[in-house]
């Protein structure tokens, strides 16, 4: 009934994560935003709604997904220095449609950086191709963050498995959930 609606009708995240966290002991992994949640006055807002929700039980936060590496490794630094502990987990997502993304990261707030849309650029026409680069691009992404500390990678497939299968054989992962060792990540440089 509306009681039971209103109890759980919260306005902040934390909330919610501090009432499941009252309820059980899951695990609960958080969103968080690297490049500035759209409705956000800023980064440093940002980080108060990612300490609030680590005080609340989150075990983990999960990003937006970001094509800017160097504004990940910004954001992780800045929280971890105002006392985020959590892992900050990337959002890689490997591109299948370049056109779509462009719209969608325009929504929510994540930059694309204009290497990208020259490198994109015509190959909407040939999808083999765009599958091939989109992988690439993921793949040196992921092996960048790996060279920089990141241990769990969160990729969003959107229906398209295949291109996060390549870039997980790109950087030598096989089935077994073990993140590759840089020796992998150069072999996959060399392909």
């Amino acid at each position: 009934g509306d009681a039971a609606r209103d109890r759980w009708a919260f306005s902040q995240a934390h909330q919610l994560v501090r009432e499941i966290k009252r309820r059980s002991n899951c695990r609960i992994s958080v969103a968080t935003y690297p490049e500035k949640h759209p409705e956000s006055r800023s980064l440093v807002q940002d980080i108060e709604a990612l300490l609030a929700k680590q005080d609340a039980g989150a075990d983990e936060a999960i990003t937006q997904f970001c094509f800017n590496t160097d504004a990940y490794l910004r954001f992780r630094d800045a929280a971890q220095a105002a006392g985020v502990n959590i892992p900050i987990i990337p959002g890689i997502l490997p591109i299948g449609n370049f056109a779509g993304i462009s719209q969608f990261a325009a929504r929510c707030g994540a930059t694309i950086p204009g290497w990208m849309n020259d490198l994109f650029e015509g190959l909407d026409e040939t999808p083999e191709i765009r599958a091939m680069v989109a992988s690439t691009v993921a793949a040196e992404q992921c092996a960048r963050l790996i060279e920089n500390g990141v241990d769990h990678l969160h990729f969003y497939t959107l229906n398209k498995s295949e291109l996060t299968l390549a870039v997980c054989r790109i950087l030598g992962v096989s089935a077994s959930p073990a993140m590759p060792d840089k020796a992998a990540i150069e072999r996959g440089r060399a392909i």
